[in-house]
């Protein structure tokens, strides 16, 4: 794979991109494709995007838990991967399983969006002022026990789908509240006037929402070498720690739990907590250290919220 400047004769693809095929998806990938062409000088038909149907996107009447969780949303990318039809793939690494499969590798970032959730409600700006018993649609464990933790008089309503299926179904009726998450509203453009972001102290996110990481087969060092010119190291380095902590819990889809970290000061400081699934349970961990220590220190807190929970939690 030769890398050829932008000018000149049309170039056939030099670089395909796999992805999903959701807006929001695709618009993660057209990210990946432009920072490659500007790293390398390339014409647009240099970096080829392809589109691939996984088994979550065809399964939207049910619970992911119920169907075999985050890897569905991999499965068929990856596959492609390892069969050559693609060069890399991008992910949303909040939907990424704790274990890469052998052979493949997260090999780099782009710099990390607002990793916040968002409170969408045409009837509350915050938790606290949503009406007694609201129904509230979510299909994440996570944020369902992180709000009946604070709320437990909400009724939660299993809510799949794309962005534009969900705030469909708010404005329908069908719940008067839902949560997205910011990083994709922003990177989708969506301007809400009911979309209220949420803050950390208040609802810690996702592992590693907001990140998105790039998938190469291990050993393809020229694309590993073609992707090093856009990873962002102060993102690579949170995502590092948050997911050695999912790793630590070996947490399933069925597994409420969340973690974040930040970089400040020279140091990076990490939360993480699991629940029980009703959110009656909440056991957290804090840490902070040198960033070189980023997985240990993500590591060491998972073992600890892993060792407060024991059988309160459903690891």
């Amino acid at each position: 794979m030769a890398l050829t400047s932008g000018h000149g004769a049309a170039q056939t693809p030099l670089i395909r991109i796999g992805t999903r095929g959701s807006k929001l998806a695709l618009a993660q990938a057209q990210e990946t494709r432009n920072r490659l062409m500007t790293a390398h000088g390339l014409d647009q038909d240099a970096v080829e995007i392809v589109t691939i149907t996984t088994t979550g996107d065809r399964i939207r009447d049910r619970p992911l838990a119920e169907i075999g969780g985050k890897g569905l949303f991999t499965k068929e990318i990856e596959e492609a991967l390892f069969a050559g039809a693609i060069d890399l793939a991008v992910h949303s690494m909040k939907d990424m399983p704790a274990v890469i499969p052998e052979g493949l590798a997260i090999a780099a970032y782009l710099p990390r969006e607002d990793a916040r959730d968002a409170l969408i409600s045409p009837v509350a700006r915050r938790i606290a002022d949503l009406p007694q018993g609201a129904a509230v649609g979510t299909s994440s464990v996570r944020r369902a026990a992180q709000l009946l933790r604070r709320r437990p008089d909400l009724r939660i309503v299993p809510f799949r789908g794309n962005v534009d299926t969900r705030i469909r179904k708010l404005e329908g009726g069908e719940v008067q509240a839902t949560l997205l998450a910011c990083a994709g509203l922003n990177r989708l453009g969506l301007a809400l006037p009911q979309a209220t972001p949420i803050a950390i102290e208040e609802m810690l996110p996702a592992v590693a929402q907001g990140a998105i990481g790039i998938e190469i087969r291990t050993r393809d060092e020229k694309v590993r070498g073609l992707i090093a010119a856009i990873n962002d190291g102060p993102t690579q380095i949170r995502v590092i720690c948050e997911r050695a902590f999912l790793a630590a819990l070996d947490g399933s889809c069925r597994t409420p739990l969340a973690g974040h970290a930040i970089l400040e000061g020279g140091e990076i400081r990490f939360r993480g907590e699991a629940l029980s699934e009703d959110g009656t349970s909440c056991f957290e961990s804090l840490r902070n250290g040198s960033p070189a220590d980023a997985a240990r220190l993500g590591r060491d807190a998972g073992e600890e919220v892993k060792a407060l929970g024991g059988k309160a939690i459903a690891f």
